[in-house]
C-alpha cells in the first residue's frame, strides 16, 4: 500500500501539470505553523529518562531519553509531531506535504530529507538526528541503512481492524519517544470533542444516521480510477463516530481501507439520499468528477439526479491524525447539513 500511494502521489503530480487531476488530498481548516528553525525541536518535553517503544516490526527501540531532533519520512506522521508540537529537523517531501496537508503546516525552510519511500540516507546524517521515525513498506535494506544513523521507529500508516484505534497508538507512540505525552493527552481529547460536536450538530440538523460515500480519484490516459472510503479507512471509521451510514463497504485493503472501482462500482450505491463526498483537489474542473459529467452512467446515479454530490477541498491529508480529522469532521458536517459543526 505505501508504493501505492506513492504511485497515486506521483500521478498527481503529473496530472496537475498536464491539466489532469490525480488523486486524494483535501483541506479544510488550518491551524498556525509550527515554530522552530530546522535543526531542533520546537517542543519542550514532559517527561525524561529512558525510552522503549515496541514498533511496528515487533522491534524494541531503546533511547537514552526522549528525542528532540527527529527526521520523519511520512506525511501523516510529520503530522502528528507537528500536532504534538515537536516540528522535525528534517522531513520527507516538505513541498509535497505543504501542499497537501494545510491542516498543520511544515515550516518551508525544514530540510528535505528525499521522496517519502526514497529517503536520502546522506541528507539523514548531516542533520545528526536522534530519532528517525518512518512507516512499513521500505525495505529492510533501506530500514538498516537509516538504523546506522539513529533509531529508527517503524509505524503502520493505518490499521483496517481499527483505524482510530490505531491512530490514537500513533500518537501516543510519537509522544512517548519525544516526551510529549501530556501534549497528546490534549489532542486526543480535543479529537473526541470535535467527534461529539460533529454528531450533535448532524442530529441538530435531522442528519443523525445520514447515508454518504467518501472517495477521491484520479484521471490517467482518458481513464478514470476512484478510490472508495470504506468503513475499514480511517476517515470511514471517523464517519462511523459521527453516526453516518457509509454505503459504500466493500473490497478495502487491509491496511488503509480503500477500494479501488470504476465508475460503474458506484451503481452498488443504490440509496438516492446519499451524500458523494469526493476530494477536489488543487485543479476542480480537471478533477474526476469533473470528467464524468457526460458519463451516462454517472448521469443516472441517484446522488447525481439529486445534486448531493459535495467537493472536499484539497490540504486534508487522508492518512494523518487527530487534527486533519478534525479538519474532515468540519467539512463532512457542513456538506451533509449546509452548516458548520462548530
Amino acid at each position: 500500500m505505501f508504493t501505492a500511494l506513492r504511485r497515486a502521489r506521483t500521478t498527481q503530480v503529473a496530472a496537475l501539470t498536464t491539466a489532469a487531476l490525480a488523486l486524494a488530498l483535501s483541506a479544510c481548516g488550518t491551524t498556525e505553523s509550527s515554530a522552530g528553525s530546522s535543526d531542533t525541536a520546537s517542543a519542550s518535553t514532559t517527561a525524561s529518562g529512558p525510552v522503549e517503544v515496541t514498533d511496528a516490526r515487533d522491534k524494541a527501540v531503546k533511547l537514552d531519553a526522549p528525542a528532540t531532533k527527529v527526521v520523519s519520512l511520512e506525511w501523516g506522521l510529520t503530522e502528528n509531531l507537528l500536532s504534538l508540537g515537536v516540528t522535525p529537523v528534517g522531513a520527507a517531501d516538505v513541498d509535497g506535504y505543504n501542499d497537501y496537508d494545510t491542516v498543520v503546516p511544515l515550516d518551508a525552510d525544514t530540510a528535505d530529507v528525499g521522496e517519502r519511500g526514497t529517503p536520502n540516507t546522506d541528507a539523514i546524517s548531516a542533520l545528526e538526528p536522534d530519532l528517525i521515525v518512518s512507516v512499513t513498506g521500505l525495505t529492510d535494506k533501506v530500514y538498516s541503512q537509516l538504523e546506522e544513523i539513529a533509531p529508527v521507529v517503524v509505524l503502520a500508516g493505518s490499521d483496517g481492524k481499527d483505524p482510530i484505534g490505531y491512530m490514537e497508538k500513533t500518537v501516543n507512540t510519537l509522544a512517548e519517544v519525544t516526551g510529549t505525552q501530556a501534549t497528546a493527552t490534549t489532542l486526543l481529547s480535543e479529537f473526541d470533542a470535535k467527534v461529539a460536536e460533529g454528531k450533535a450538530a448532524l442530529e441538530a440538523a435531522g442528519k443523525a444516521g445520514a447515508p454518504f460515500t467518501m472517495s477521491d480519484g484520479w484521471v490517467q490516459s482518458g481513464t478514470v480510477t476512484i478510490r472508495m472510503y470504506t468503513p475499514t479507512s480511517f476517515f470511514g471509521a471517523v464517519a462511523a463516530e459521527l453516526g453516518l451510514d457509509n454505503q459504500y463497504t466493500e473490497g478495502g485493503d487491509e491496511e488503509y481501507g480503500l477500494a479501488t472501482i470504476d465508475v460503474e462500482g458506484l451503481t452498488k450505491v443504490t440509496d438516492a439520499d446519499s451524500t458523494f463526498l469526493y476530494v477536489e483537489g488543487a485543479a476542480p474542473a480537471d478533477s474526476f468528477v469533473a470528467s464524468l459529467k457526460d458519463n451516462a452512467i454517472w448521469k443516472k446515479l441517484g446522488f447525481v439526479k439529486n445534486d448531493n454530490v459535495k467537493p472536499i477541498a484539497n490540504g486534508i491529508w487522508m492518512f494523518g491524525g487527530p487534527k486533519a480529522a478534525e479538519a474532515y469532521i468540519d467539512t463532512v458536517v457542513e456538506n451533509i447539513t449546509g452548516s458548520s459543526a462548530s
